[in-house]
């Protein structure tokens, strides 16, 4: 019987001190699969070993890909070149990881033998059409449940072409699944999007040597080139600087300096959010890691008001978000959120999960189709269920340093697929938390 992990944290306190959180989960992903497929050797500093990106990393160990590590977040992979994986002897299994399961259906599209990926339970409720679809057009042969999730089985052999697709929503999964494909189709692949989205991929391609073109909203890539293994540094992960930003933030006395945090533009909504509502964030000493932008972020406490969340910032903070709903919950008056209708697609429905969890905390919190309405208010202790989900888990802990009571949080033991050590690192900072192993 697997082991349940529960959360109980004390209510006040504040957040001091300097810390660095986990590598980014994206790029760490993305450096598995380019340093797979490259050509040479692929040094990995500041990878993050969580249960997601070691879930791809075994994937690729399994398609005959030899890799030293991980050790301290270093990482040495020994490319294989763009046509040399080998077919895996069984299902390459994902764990939770979206990102692993999409980007790889791209990747996988493209190489001469057969595949199938699975995953857990969250996982499998999660949708896949929105990649394979796209895929097929490609010329892609994959199948899916009726519903349109995992188990997926990917043929290979499959002569892949260049398309011009434009995105119905803003993904970057999506987006990079196709630009993966594109690496082995004929032609060009054309991607544009309805809104920006994270560049990882773009980046990272071409600190590979592959070219990438960007206009604008469109990306595209000639097929039939090849990539040269390189050196990565991957920096601290801003969704997991995120529950620190906004601990401090709501925490009277606090005061956080979080190092080496990259700040790509794609990806930094949660810095505007939460100045918007007024946090106090000051961005020192930034320079470029490896085609990456990173900071050091030093956040102290501020009073917090309800703002309405502009729409064009959505994409650009999508994990951030039940979090930001603890923000919300601390602010004076009331913020409201729409066009995120995404994060009802999550690891859980992250839209009706955070507004429950919120209102057994004593919260006004509306559920709408596409985001939420939160009144600010005073947090109350109590019981609060994560639905398996880590970022829903970790933002329900950074919730008890304003609560009058304590909160215990259900099944957090996902908390480790994108941050281990959460718990000491919250502890150390001044977080009262105790995870509680059950079963």
């Amino acid at each position: 019987m697997s082991v349940k992990i529960d959360y109980v944290v004390a209510p006040g306190g504040a957040l001091r001190g300097r810390a660095r959180v986990p590598g980014d989960k994206s790029i760490s992903h993305r450096a598995i699969m380019l340093g797979s497929i490259a050509e040479g050797v692929t040094r990995i500093r500041g990878f993050l070993e969580a249960e997601d990106a070691l879930a791809t990393l075994a994937a690729f160990r399994r398609m005959g890909v030899a890799v030293e590590g991980p050790d301290s977040g270093r990482l040495t992979i020994y490319g294989v070149g763009m046509h040399g994986l080998k077919a895996p002897s069984e299902p390459l299994d994902l764990g939770n990881s979206g990102t692993s399961m999409r980007l790889l259906c791209g990747l996988l599209a493209g190489q001469p033998f057969d595949s199938v990926l699975i995953g857990d339970a969250s996982l499998s409720r999660r949708p896949m059409r929105r990649v394979t679809e796209p895929l097929k057009q490609m010329g892609a042969k994959i199948e899916t449940t009726p519903e349109g999730t995992a188990p997926i089985r990917i043929f290979g052999g499959r002569k892949l072409t260049g398309i011009h697709y434009q995105m119905p929503v803003a993904s970057a999964q999506v987006k990079s699944a196709l630009l993966l494909a594109g690496l082995y189709a004929e032609g060009e692949t054309c991607v544009v999007e309805p809104a920006p989205t994270r560049d990882h991929t773009e980046r990272m391609l071409l600190g590979f040597g592959y070219p990438v073109r960007r206009e604008g909203k469109r990306v595209c890539l000639q097929g039939g080139g090849k990539l040269q293994g390189c050196d990565l540094d991957v920096p601290a992960d801003i969704s997991s600087a995120a529950f620190f930003l906004v601990g401090a933030s709501i925490a009277p006395g606090s005061e956080v300096l979080l190092e080496h945090v990259g700040i790509n533009p794609t990806r930094t909504g949660v810095l505007e959010i939460l100045r918007l509502m007024g946090a106090k964030i000051e961005v020192l000493d930034p320079r470029s890691i490896g085609g990456e932008p990173v900071a050091d972020l030093k956040v102290s406490y501020a009073p917090l008001q309800g703002i309405r969340i502009p729409e064009a910032l959505v994409p650009l903070a999508i994990d951030e978000f039940p979090v930001l709903f603890v923000a919300a919950a601390c602010a004076e008056g009331e913020t409201v959120l729409t066009g995120a209708g995404e994060l009802r697609v999550k690891e859980s429905d992250r839209i009706q999960v955070m507004a429950d969890g919120l209102k057994a905390l004593g919260i006004d919190a509306r559920p709408t189709p596409d985001g939420m309405v939160i009144r600010g208010g005073q947090l109350k202790g109590g019981r609060v269920h994560s639905h398996g989900d880590h970022r829903i888990a970790m933002a329900f802990a950074i919730a008890a340093l304003r609560a009058q009571g304590p909160i215990e949080i259900e099944d957090c033991a996902n908390v480790a697929t994108s941050f281990p050590g959460f718990a000491e690192l919250a502890g150390r900072l001044g977080l009262a938390l105790e995870a509680v192993r059950r079963g």
